[in-house]
């Protein structure tokens, strides 16, 4: 299982628009030495949908070679099955430890069709397929039923859950075995932690220690963050 604190990657830039190979190696010296124990280039944090396939593939090669101890977990999702398998191929072929596959978006599929894009994915690769829901960003859930479902399909380690629905992700936790229920949504991260039912190592984004961004904050998210640790006695 893959679990720990994982970091969704930004990808830097040159002013060019070609990738910053040295700011992007030392970003993930930073994560390595502060802990992280997942890396995730080339997710939405990483801007994947607007880096040519080229540069999509250079990130995570530069992300694989950097890492000493941390696992890559490579953005690798299309809503085009065939374009997600290879992108999943190549991106295991680079060295990835797994792919983070986002659920086809603007096309809103029906749960079936979902649970056949992920089956399609995970049969093309030897690696963990993560299930990546978002349906901010995508316009369509991923029920808790496809989510159990997809959880008994080799290959589909886990799913990070940015869906929003507590109620949900209870669903999927109690659900499932031997599956990493990942908390996508910073705000439901210790609420979803509480949930968890067999422990840390089934909330991949959260550990039983309380962990500030490795970026700066603004005195706004400052203020946020001192508010919930007072409502919850930290």
């Amino acid at each position: 299982m893959l679990t720990g604190t994982g970091t969704a990657l930004v990808t830097p830039m040159n002013k060019d628009g070609t990738i910053n190979e040295e700011d992007l190696r030392r970003l993930v010296d930073f994560q390595e030495e502060n802990g992280v124990d997942m890396l995730l280039p080339c997710g939405s944090t990483g801007e994947a949908a607007m880096l040519s396939t080229e540069d999509h593939l250079k990130v995570i090669e530069i992300v694989v070679d950097q890492a000493k101890k941390a696992k890559v977990v490579a953005g690798a999702g299309s809503n085009c099955t065939d374009e997600a398998i290879e992108l999943s191929t190549m991106a295991e072929d680079l060295g990835a430890d797994g792919i983070l596959s986002i659920s086809p978006y603007y096309v809103k599929p029906t749960q079936e069709g979902i649970f056949r894009h992920y089956e399609a994915i995970a049969n093309s690769v030897e690696i963990p397929v993560i299930v990546y829901n978002v349906p901010g960003r995508t316009s369509s859930n991923i029920t808790a039923e496809t989510e159990i479902r997809l959880s008994q399909v080799p290959n589909i380690g886990g799913v990070k859950e940015a869906s929003g629905n507590l109620d949900q992700i209870k669903q999927i936790i109690d659900g499932t075995s031997d599956f990493s229920v990942l908390s996508g949504d910073d705000a439901l991260t210790y609420d979803v932690m509480c949930a968890g039912g067999h422990g840390m190592a089934k909330m991949g984004f959260g550990t039983d220690t309380l962990r500030l961004p490795l970026t700066p904050l603004s005195q706004k998210s400052v203020a946020f963050i001192d508010e919930l640790m007072e409502k919850y006695g930290l």
